[in-house]
């Protein structure tokens, strides 16, 4: 009775933190904008930027496919910064031209810092993947742990059903992952255009199949294997193709694939419950906050509903379409969020005065969750947990302990009064902070003999 209490408890937190009216969480949001070469500036603006019951994509972190040039990596950003109601702190990262068309990345300057741009493969003709693989290396503002530095992939992959097209697809997953396997504990996320139809494909399999390095293994937050194209149970995810023109909604195209480290409920973590499928009944799941923004799961089979449209309304709806510009075969933004880390923070030294031997004498460390609620919300930041450990004549407890953003916990901590003289030590504070894992807090006391504090000893 009590798990399934505590169950309940659980998704209806979720379920008011994705059905809400903000989102101050750190978002993620991969975008293939269709032969992008500039224009469709209010479209844009609205179809990323608009807001319909308090929902919007508004992403920290956006990675696009299919820019034509770096002109018109400018010209989105530009567009960005110029829409009426947005936040207008976008930034292009270093843009790469490669061969054929190319991915670039914004972020938001008030939230995010930019590490710096690879690239991890150049593309090029048969029997090479067509276009670059590009990684973003980023950090919420206001950290620098590598736990805290997100590695993020883009990749448009090679599209088709040949054997060839296949193999492409293949090699890309093949060099990301080793890239990936390279990355130590850092967290990583893959997102972009796949181009395929099932994750039965060897690619796909690349990706998130077990080996005996699993350090680049990928996985699906919302846990939705099988056949993607043409499948109305997975009509939710679907991502492809929203304009009239097109073959309609049919295909989940468009991913974002997380590492192990981002699933765990700690640190830096997705902000929903891997171990559950996307739901197959509704758009507005409470167990994650994956979105395929715009798909309200009633265009199966045909272009993206507008008026009714449960999950974005009419006009966002519209933008939706048009932001493909008139091209066929578009793609639906897909995003997630993500709980930045925790970070920890106490006093530098704890005096517990004077002691007499032999005496109990107990002081209180107060460790407090430092993270800042007002920029992520106290639901964008993942919790603190800590353990301590004293050194020699002091005793702390054990356990790991948990403390929630914005708040702080005490903990008793002693020392050895058996022998007099001063006493000075250190307690680790060891946690999850990726900045500070480990703080050091100084300990100090002294313990008189108990004849000479009571008058009964003197000294000469």
């Amino acid at each position: 009775m009590r798990k399934t209490t505590a169950l309940k408890g659980w998704i209806a937190a979720l379920f008011l933190c994705f059905a809400g009216l903000s989102f101050a969480q750190f978002r993620v949001c991969t975008y293939n904008l269709t032969f992008y070469s500039g224009g469709r500036v209010s479209e844009l603006q609205t179809a990323l930027l608009g807001t319909f019951e308090g929902r919007s994509v508004t992403p920290d972190v956006l990675i696009v496919q299919e820019m034509t040039s770096l002109s018109s990596a400018q010209a989105l950003r530009n567009l960005l910064n110029a829409a009426p109601g947005g936040p207008g702190d976008y930034a292009l990262a270093t843009f790469v031209d490669g061969p054929d068309t190319d991915s670039a990345m914004y972020y938001r300057t008030s939230r995010v810092t930019f590490v710096q741009a690879i690239i991890v493969a150049t593309g090029g003709t048969a029997p090479n993947h067509p276009r670059n693989i590009m990684r973003y290396d980023v950090r919420p503002l206001g950290y620098s742990g590598p736990t805290a530095t997100l590695a993020v992939y883009s990749s448009h992959m090679k599209a088709g059903t040949t054997t060839s097209d296949r193999d492409r697809r293949l090699l890309e997953c093949e060099r990301i992952r080793v890239n990936a396997e390279n990355l130590g504990v850092r967290p990583f996320i893959l997102g972009g255009d796949f181009n395929m139809q099932s994750s039965n494909e060897a690619a796909y399999q690349e990706l998130v199949g077990s080996k005996i390095n699993n350090n680049g293994q990928f996985f699906d937050p919302v846990k939705s294997p099988g056949t993607w194209n043409r499948n109305s149970a997975m009509r939710f995810l679907h991502s492809q193709d929203p304009v009239p023109s097109g073959v309609g909604m049919d295909d989940r195209f468009d991913q974002l694939l997380l590492s192990s480290n981002l699933l765990d409920g700690k640190g830096f973590h997705y902000l929903g419950n891997p171990n559950v499928a996307f739901s197959t009944t509704t758009w507005n799941d409470p167990n994650h906050s994956y979105r395929t923004w715009g798909n309200d799961g009633t265009s199966y089979g045909t272009s993206l509903r507008v008026a009714g449209n449960t999950m974005v309304g009419p006009t966002i709806a519209q933008a939706l379409i048009d932001a493909a510009g008139g091209f066929s075969n578009a793609h639906l933004p897909v995003f997630l969020d993500l709980r930045v880390p925790p970070k920890v923070t106490s006093p530098s030294v704890i005096d517990f005065g004077t002691a007499l031997s032999f005496s109990h004498r107990d002081a209180v460390v107060t460790v407090t969750h430092a993270g800042d609620v007002a920029k992520w919300g106290s639901n964008g930041l993942a919790n603190l947990e800590f353990t301590l450990e004293a050194s020699q004549g002091f005793q702390a407890p054990s356990g790991t302990f948990v403390v929630a953003p914005g708040s702080s916990q005490g903990r008793i901590i002693s020392v050895d009064t058996s022998t007099p003289g001063l006493k000075t030590g250190t307690l680790l504070i060891r946690s999850n902070d990726p900045d500070q894992p480990e703080r050091a807090v100084s300990l100090v006391a002294l313990v008189l003999p108990f004849g000479l504090a009571s008058g009964l000893t003197t000294i000469d």
